[in-house]
């Protein structure tokens, strides 16, 4: 039983410190970002600890994890703010046991995680959704504060935060591109211009040559 209990804790520990996207997944490697983690830790396993080789795969391996308690601390906070400071360690609690089976209202969880996804800076909008959350908002939907959650999302993370304006990939609105194209058009009549000027005088000297002649 003591041996039972230890491996838990060790695997609730390490789950805990990785922050798996799917917590269904007992291999961790489902999922793209999953298996970029899996894989750094397995080839880490093979080096000699203190090595260069080591020591660099460790500086990526923080990364990813920095990364996932980044977003984990997001959520938090967001909980704490709407009043589940005591609860939000237990809300935010997924490991592989959860199956999706016992979620209460899945649907509506992935439509509010969908929404959180368009309607926010909440996730990296370049990685896939991690499934753990889905899990979170069915139990924040039990708890009636699904709404609130992506309100206080809306509010705090906006989207605006991370797709400004500036970007280049943006297209430019129609305002600017009237006033970037404006000139253009008068630049050109006043080529044309020129260009008949011209025109109209090459024909008058032509005519006057076949005068003269």
């Amino acid at each position: 039983m003591l041996w039972y209990f230890d491996q838990l804790g060790k695997r609730k520990r390490a789950q805990a410190t990785n922050l798996w996207n799917e917590p269904v997944d007992d291999t961790h490697m489902e999922c793209d970002d999953d298996r970029e983690l899996y894989d750094l830790l397995q080839n880490r396993a093979r080096l000699r600890r203190g090595s260069e080789g080591y020591r660099r795969l460790s500086f990526d391996i923080s990364a990813h994890r920095q990364i996932r308690r980044e977003l984990n601390d997001r959520w938090r906070q967001i909980l704490e703010v709407l009043g589940f400071s005591g609860e939000a360690h237990g809300l935010l609690d997924i490991t592989s046991a959860a199956s999706y089976s016992s979620l209460h209202q899945p649907l509506q969880a992935r439509q509010l995680l969908a929404a959180l996804a368009d309607q926010t800076s909440l996730f990296d909008r370049h990685c896939s959704l991690p499934e753990r959350y889905l899990f979170v908002l069915d139990r924040l939907l039990v708890l009636d504060a699904g709404d609130d959650f992506l309100s206080a999302a809306r509010h705090y993370y906006p989207l605006e935060a991370e797709e400004g304006p500036s970007s280049e990939e943006e297209p430019p609105s129609p305002e600017a591109t009237l006033v970037t194209l404006s000139p253009a058009p008068q630049g050109g009549e006043e080529e044309e211009e020129e260009e008949e000027e011209e025109a109209t005088v090459m024909d008058e000297v032509s005519l006057l040559v076949k005068l003269i002649e």
